[in-house]
């Protein structure tokens, strides 16, 4: 289950980034989630995925 607050939802996801997967497409793979929510939820708070960083940065 992903966190209800998108900033927290940030920190969430860039942890798991970080700590655990390769890229976006196997986080979500695993944890069950949808990819287009997750980029949706962060990007309305001003965050897009770089894939060469792996991980959520500011527009």
């Amino acid at each position: 289950m992903l966190p209800s607050d998108n900033y927290m939802l940030l920190s969430f996801i860039n942890m798991k980034l970080r700590d655990f997967y390769d890229d976006l497409d196997s986080l979500c793979d695993d944890l069950d989630e949808s990819k287009e929510e997750i980029t949706n939820r962060l990007g309305s708070i001003g965050y897009i995925y770089n894939i060469d960083l792996n991980k959520f940065v500011e527009k």
